[in-house]
């Protein structure tokens, strides 16, 4: 029997945290001790859409970095951009945009 094994990267530490079975609400990063099953571990979350999720059905949760029960969650595949690079890439766009 072939285990498929999976990566999420803590959104706080970027810590590799491998995934054998789904993640529960009471997984915590093993480097930095914050909760795994939360929205910014989730690949639906988006800070620029509605309730920050792209998924339209599920509930506001006011913390998004504390464990939560919500459905629809599933772990996120690789690194989050850090805030340099969102910021590099606005400069790029202002640039490209500038009269």
């Amino acid at each position: 029997m072939d285990i498929t094994k999976k990566i999420l990267y803590c959104y706080n530490c970027n810590a590799p945290i491998v995934l054998i079975d789904k993640v529960v609400r009471e997984d915590t990063c093993f480097t930095c001790n914050r909760d795994v099953r939360c929205c910014k571990n989730c690949r639906f979350w988006d800070p620029g859409a509605h309730n920050q999720c792209r998924e339209n059905l599920t509930e506001y949760v006011p913390d998004r970095e504390r464990a939560n029960f919500c459905a629809s969650f599933e772990p996120r595949v690789g690194l989050l951009s850090s805030s340099s690079d969102t910021a590099s890439a606005k400069a790029k766009l202002e640039a490209l945009f500038r009269k």
